[in-house]
This record gives structure tokens, sequence and C-alpha cells, in this order.
């Protein structure tokens, strides 16, 4: 529902981070490390290279979780001008935090000099950094907060390093080997800024949808271990402490479909066509084994040829980077002039997990920040 309160204030997305931990581990690096991923799987999954928070011959982390999304959340800082002692509001989404307490958003707040601010965290993947972006510009719209940092961060490698680390590279089994070739780390994240009140667009200005799909099937994405679902004297005599389960056959049948859905309510709820996105920020929307299903999920051929041409992703560069996947290629898209002024940008996040989207609607008003070329 639009909030059309004569008081409501206008806010602003000034400028945003990234962050991308180390050298770039391309393919081939990966084939000496753990063996090769069959051709036909690789070229489906689509990533070139990734980048990795432990260091990929040895497994030692050079970086934490809240460390990327504090260097994601300076360089945002730095690009909107304003000082970090301005904000008073920070939320985090990550599925990798450094420890189940204290929150890692506050870790954030310790490395970048607050004393005080409201520190806020959504445990989630993709969605969460959506749903953070929506849940802060609502408070920075009623007045509570003026200045937000929002910050999607995630550390997937260091579940993975037991399976390769030490290892013999040909006897990783196939599905072991399609997690470590698809997933990357990082963290991307955006300052908001608060208007004076009533500079709100009494008709508007953000649209915001999210649902979860998943009530009634099994879970696409699971990372098990180091909860309180079963004692902790049993599992620590597992393999392997903390898991990553991966459902390919169910998320590549039913994950367009959680998009479809996605799109189909966000654009109900904003007024939009397809036709009119400008961008529309995804995590993967170049993986061939998610758009290919597209037409059984219910996109129409038209708004296939348009997604296609106002879709910004960058999987490719960086692999699936959960919570960080949605503010990186933002991040991506906006630094190289893809993202201009004036833009009507989408931002549509699908989480595996258990088969959740969140999407967000708005007007892009920041300038290509100096220094970066211009595409297109």
């Amino acid at each position: 529902m639009l909030n059309t309160s004569s008081d409501t204030r206008h806010v602003s997305l000034l400028a945003t981070g990234a962050h991308l931990p180390g050298d770039p581990i391309g393919n081939e690096t990966l084939a000496a490390l753990c063996g090769e991923l069959p051709a036909d799987i690789l070229d489906e999954i689509q990533v070139l290279r990734r980048h990795w928070l432990i260091d990929p011959a040895t497994g030692a982390h050079r970086i934490g979780t809240s460390g990327m999304a504090v260097a994601a959340a300076r360089q945002a800082i730095a690009r909107a001008g304003i000082d970090a002692a301005d904000i008073d509001l920070l939320v985090l989404s990550t599925a990798s935090p450094e420890y189940p307490l204290p929150a890692t958003v506050t870790y954030v707040q310790e490395q970048l000099g607050l004393e005080r601010c409201a520190a806020i965290e959504f445990r989630a993947g993709c969605v969460g950094a959506v749903q953070g972006l929506d849940y802060a510009r609502r408070l920075l719209a009623d007045g509570t907060y003026r200045t937000a940092v929002v910050i999607g961060a995630e550390a997937i490698s260091p579940l993975f390093a037991p399976l390769f680390i030490g290892q013999d590279p040909g006897a990783l089994r196939l599905r072991d080997l399609l997690t470590v070739y698809t997933f990357g780390d990082g963290a991307g994240a955006q300052i908001l800024r608060a208007g004076e009140p009533g500079s709100a667009d009494p008709t508007g200005e953000f649209a915001f949808a999210t649902q979860c799909l998943g009530g009634a099937r099994k879970p696409g994405m699971q990372i098990i271990g180091g909860g309180t679902h079963a004692p902790a004297a049993e599992q620590v005599r597992r393999k392997r402490l903390v898991e990553m389960k991966l459902d390919v056959s169910g998320t590549q049948k039913f994950g367009p479909r959680v998009f479809a859905a996605g799109l189909s309510d966000l654009l109900s709820r904003s007024g939009l066509a397809v036709a009119d996105l400008d961008a529309c920020v995804v995590p993967e929307g170049n993986a061939e084994y998610f758009a290919k299903e597209f037409a059984a999920a219910g996109v129409s051929a038209a708004d296939q040829a348009a997604l296609a041409k106002s879709m910004v992703e960058n999987l490719a560069d960086v692999g699936a980077t959960g919570s960080a996947a949605v503010p990186i290629a933002l991040d991506a898209g906006w630094v190289s002039g893809r993202i201009q002024p004036g833009d009507t940008v989408a931002l549509l996040a699908v989480e595996a997990s258990r088969y959740l989207y969140a999407g967000l609607t708005l007007t892009w008003e920041a300038p290509t920040p100096n220094g970066t070329a211009h595409v297109g």
C-alpha cells in the first residue's frame, strides 16, 4: 500500500559500492584444484570466474563477512560524498554470519566507527538484500531515520573448502563440483538518504513484493550444521560439521516459476509492464538452465525479449553470491553506466532455499561515478 501522508519523505538512493575478495579465480584454476566440471554443465551454469575469501590453495581465510561488508559500505559512502557519522541506520543481509551472536551487522558498525546507530540484520540468501532495502527505505520515508547503509554480504567458499583442500582433485563428486564452480563470495552496499517532510511523490515512489512459494516443497538449498536442529555431540561426529545441499533438479524446474511469479507480482503492484523497465537487476539472468524454463513458467515471448534487453547481471564474473548477488550486480550496472539517471529500475531476487522472491522498483537518480566508462 502506498503511503500518501503529507509528511512522507522522498528517499533517494545516492550511491552503491561493492567488494570482491582476492583475485578472480578462473575455471582453469578450479580444474587443477578439484577436477574438471563436464563441459555441458559448465556451459549451463555460465560462471567463468569467481572471488573467494579463502586462499584456494590452503583454505586460509583472508577476510570475513563483516570485512567484505565494511569494504563495500566504505566505497558506497565515499561515492555518495557523505560522512560515516551521518549514518543512523545499518541493515545487513547474510546467510553466512561470522557468529550466531552478536549479529554481524554490529561488527560492521564497529569497523565503520559508529558508536551508536540502529543495526538490523536479515538472515537470508538472495532475497534478503532486497527485503532489507525496502525495510530501510520505509524507515527513512516515515522519518524514523535519515541516512541508511544497506548491505548484502556472503562468504560461501569456507563451506566447500574441505571438499578439495588436501584431497585428490579427481575424487570429488559431481554434485560437489557443481557447488564449487557455481558460488563466489562478495558484498554490495547502497546508501539511502531521506529528504524533507512532504517531499515524497504522493503517487508513490517504490513498489515492493515478496513471497515464499515453497511452503509445501522441500528446500531447494540447505546449509545444514552448527544449528540447533540436532544435538551438538551428534553434529560433531559428521564428516563435515556444516554442509551445503542443493536440489539441482528442483531449482532448475521450479526456480523460473518463482521468478515469473515474482515478476508478475511486482509489475502488478507497480503498475508497470516489462517493456517499461530500463533495467531489471537479477542474480543470474544469463544462466541457460534458468532462462530456458521461462516459457513453461508463463513468461510470454514478448516479455522474454524485453527482459533480455533490460536484464543487468554479472553471474559470469562473480558466480552466485547469495545476499550479495543483487547489490553487486546493481553496483556493476551503475558504475558501467548501464543504469542512468531517470531509468526505471527493478531489482528482482529469487532464492532457492525455500523458493522465495523479493522485488523492488524505483526511479534511478544517482549520476554515474566520475572516472567510470559509460556503456551503450
